[in-house]
């Protein structure tokens, strides 16, 4: 229940403001202390995220009220199609309900649904319906995101090629880095050895997916490792691209002046 009061308070006397000031913040504490007494009571819960990896298995777990004395449980998928996946009543479980998932579900005895192996249509919306020995209810709301796999990154690397025939003294290289038909990816570049490398003589480009590197000959050496990875997974190549500044070199005297030489690098196990 709610109290709306509106009240002109210039033009009144003094002990008037007062006494409406009074009956003011005593309907703030009655309201206040019954929505606490709401609280009290099972509410539904939403936004509870989970993440899972395609072919894995991912855990929804059943949380209710303190005090909540579950007689009986509901699990539904709610997006994109609504379908009943399993239910417990006075602890007897059944999951053969004809759904997507079927075959795919598991009721632990904590009334938490398990899904496995997980598919990358499975994302979603998941709620549970507990209701107590009192005929009280309590609803959860759950997301579902699977994500894929991440696999091994490709890493091409691109050298700038200058007009001087003889051996540079530095060699420009950019590292493309990419990952096939994946999304929700994120690229980030690891030189080998060190925790983290300065950006003096390094740029990143398109969102970290290119990098841009200055190398000399005491370089040579000098490795970078890819990093790609999603909310669930991760996967890496490796590559050191001073070989491909003289393997570039070499061709230097057929090469166009001011060009740029293409080299897919080979990823060093």
């Amino acid at each position: 229940m709610f109290w709306i009061l509106v009240v002109k308070l210039v033009c009144l006397p003094l002990w008037r403001r007062m006494a409406v000031w009074f009956l003011w913040s005593l309907l703030l504490w009655a309201g206040g202390t019954m929505e606490a007494q709401k609280a009290a009571f099972p509410v539904a819960v939403t936004g509870a995220q989970v993440q899972g990896q395609v072919g894995g298995s991912v855990l929804l777990v059943a949380e209710c009220h303190p005090g909540f004395q579950v007689r009986e449980a509901v699990w539904r998928s709610l997006w994109p199609s609504e379908e009943l996946l399993a239910t417990s009543f006075r602890g007897s479980l059944e999951i053969l309900y004809h759904s997507r998932f079927l075959g795919r579900t598991q009721m632990h005895s904590n009334l938490s649904l398990e899904l496995r192996p997980l598919k990358s249509g499975d994302s979603g919306n998941f709620s549970v319906l507990l209701v107590d020995t009192g005929g009280r209810t309590w609803t959860q709301i759950l997301h579902l995101k699977v994500y894929d796999a991440v696999p091994r990154p490709v890493v091409q690397v691109f050298i700038a090629v200058s007009g001087d025939a003889q051996s540079p003294k530095t060699c420009q290289a950019f590292l493309s880095c990419w990952v096939p038909n994946i999304s929700d990816i994120t690229y980030s570049w690891q030189q080998e050895g060190t925790v983290d490398f300065g950006t003096k003589l390094h740029g990143l480009f398109m969102d970290g997916q290119v990098l841009m590197v200055s190398l000399g000959p005491e370089d040579k050496g000098m490795a970078y490792s890819c990093i790609v990875s999603n909310p669930v997974s991760w996967n890496s190549t490796v590559v050191n691209p001073w070989e491909s500044c003289n393997h570039e070199a070499g061709k230097k005297k057929d090469a166009c002046a001011n060009g740029v030489a293409l080299e897919t690098e080979n990823p060093l196990v």
